[in-house]
């Protein structure tokens, strides 16, 4: 019987205060590294694209120093967003998805974009295959999600998707079911926020953490009333610092100067008055989030899954547990599932398991937006 071929993947997700790298023979995970960027230091960079070389050179130290040969790599693959919204699965990175990728033609600015970029440049320099799984922008939302009441500006998917459905399928099948049976809310809780409605395996509504929606986090500044707004650009802030505290220099950066959250948790048990209310509120708001989309479900939650880089963090999983466990049991995967996804998605295309999207270079139907045209 002839051996079994090792597929040799690197996976790169770019998050909004870190660069995490994994290396997968098949489904073994041989190595992940994962650097912490504070925020003042992507702040030096104009825009995220201006962030690649620095990007590109971090995970080619990091291949020299684990004597990996990038040629000896089969695939890239890179956590996606910013293009035009797509279906969910394994989608081939092509020049036409880079290239709507660079310009962000999705309206988004967000650091998971450079995933996509970072995997075709690798990919062309090796001459090998690039993929993305599950972008910030599949399109799974309802009408109802979409709709605002004001003409021409609508809501749209903009999530932590891959780690979202990564973690619900896990949960469905770890409780002996599927993730195309159950309804779910998650809460991905890290650099970013967001919380998600998971109803029979679409995510049919969740908050655009990206685009100053839902709670405030460590980068971004969340939901603010459109006057007070208004009243603070007014005052002499600019549009462009507005966009760059949605993704950048909002929430703890805007409040304290840095993103770290080991710092302001730190400063909070030890009794300053300031980190206390900033980390508590965010949890207040988490929770009113997770209230949101139970309303969704019409109430019917399987289970409440909560995952990300802060729940490293007893007292979040204990500040969501007294508000909302009335809705439904609580289940908490601290971390993500994301590098995992994209390598077993990427494993699946190399074995001819599954064939991978082509990205149709437009957005996905949209009645909402056809309607009010």
């Amino acid at each position: 019987m002839p051996e079994e071929k090792v597929w040799k993947i690197l996976v790169i997700n770019p998050g909004s205060t870190s660069t995490k790298v994994s290396y997968f023979e098949n489904e073994k995970k041989v190595f992940e590294h994962s650097l912490f960027h504070d925020a003042p230091e992507l702040l030096k960079y104009p825009s995220v694209n201006d962030q690649m070389p620095f990007r590109y050179s971090v995970i080619l130290d990091m291949l020299k120093e684990e004597g990996v040969d990038p040629h000896s790599i089969d695939a890239f693959a890179g956590r996606g967003g910013s293009a035009y919204s797509q279906k969910g699965g394994v989608t081939l990175v092509d020049k036409r998805l880079y290239e709507d990728t660079v310009e962000g033609v999705g309206g988004s600015a967000h650091p998971a974009k450079l995933g996509v970029m970072l995997a075709w440049v690798f990919a062309q320099e090796y001459g090998k295959k690039a993929y993305t799984l599950n972008p910030t922008n599949v399109d799974e939302f309802g009408d109802y999600a979409k709709l605002t009441g004001l003409k021409g500006v609508y809501r749209w998917s903009h999530s932590h998707v891959l780690n979202q459905k990564a973690v619900a399928e896990f949960h469905a099948e770890a409780s002996g079911k599927c993730y195309e049976d159950c309804n779910f809310i998650v809460a991905h809780i890290d650099g970013g926020i967001t919380v998600s409605a998971h109803d029979h395996g679409r995510m049919v509504d969740g908050n655009m953490g990206a685009d100053g929606e839902g709670a405030y986090s460590p980068t971004r500044i969340g939901s603010i009333p459109v006057l007070r707004l208004l009243e603070y650009l007014e005052a002499g802030h600019t549009t462009g610092e507005v966009r760059e505290a949605c993704t950048r220099s909002g929430g703890f950066v805007s409040l304290f100067g840095t993103s770290n959250s080991d710092t302001i948790h730190a400063m909070a048990e030890e009794g300053d008055q300031k980190a206390q209310l900033v980390w508590n509120t965010m949890i207040y708001q988490i929770a009113k989030m997770i209230g949101e989309m139970s309303v969704v479900l019409c109430g019917q939650v399987d289970a409440i899954l909560l995952t990300g880089g802060l729940m490293r963090f007893d007292d979040i999983r204990e500040g969501i547990e007294k508000r909302c466990g009335w809705i439904a049991p609580i289940s908490v995967y601290p971390g993500q599932m994301e590098q995992e996804a994209l390598a077993y998605g990427a494993l699946k295309v190399l074995r001819g398991e599954k064939e991978a999207r082509i990205y149709p270079g437009k957005p996905v139907e949209d009645g909402v937006r056809e309607l009010f045209s």
